[in-house]
């Protein structure tokens, strides 16, 4: 259904995010169509270089077909001079994801949504997917609760693993960049 859901979530504040990202070993961020919409690679590059500067262990999970041609969000990051050695592909990116602390998801929906893996009836089943749902928390930056291009519902929005901060990637991005400063 491309209906947004009523289901209740787990929302965050910018500050929220912060302190959770402040304090995370290891970060991977699923850059998406939403990035693109935003033109938010320039503020997600710098929150990246923040957190490694930190310490952290932040790099960014590739789905090959998030965006809407493949190869669009490796496209888009090189736009914002981050180093190719930083973009890790899924299927090199997943067997990391349960010592992976946080994920965020930056306006990808489909990429790591299980029905990939558990319904049969989606659009979406069998499609590889980044393993989202099997590190320790997901916080999701989203416009709405719309679902993605499948138009179908993601499980993994109404785990309680995961926070949904709302608004635009960009405008988010720089609040939470903008927060960390103070962590």
């Amino acid at each position: 259904s491309t209906e947004a859901s009523d289901r209740p979530v787990r929302t965050a504040t910018a500050d929220d995010v912060a302190v959770t990202l402040a304090y995370a070993r290891r970060v991977v961020v699923v850059p998406g169509y939403g990035l693109a919409v935003a033109q938010a690679q320039q503020t997600v590059s710098e929150l990246v270089d923040v957190l490694r500067g930190r310490g952290v262990d932040a790099v960014y999970g590739i789905h090959p077909v998030a965006g809407r041609m493949p190869g669009h969000m490796n496209v888009l990051l090189a736009e914002a001079n981050v180093g190719y050695d930083l973009l890790i592909e899924a299927d090199d990116v997943n067997p990391g994801m349960p010592s992976t602390d946080v994920v965020v998801v930056v306006g990808a929906n489909d990429v790591v949504n299980p029905a990939a893996r558990t319904d049969p009836s989606a659009p979406i089943y069998g499609m590889p997917i980044i393993d989202a749902e099997a590190a320790g928390q997901v916080i999701f930056l989203k416009r709405s609760m719309r679902p993605g291009f499948a138009g179908i519902e993601n499980e993994l929005l109404f785990s309680p693993k995961t926070q949904l901060l709302f608004g635009d990637a960009k405008a988010s991005l720089s609040a939470v960049l903008s927060a960390l400063k103070d962590v």
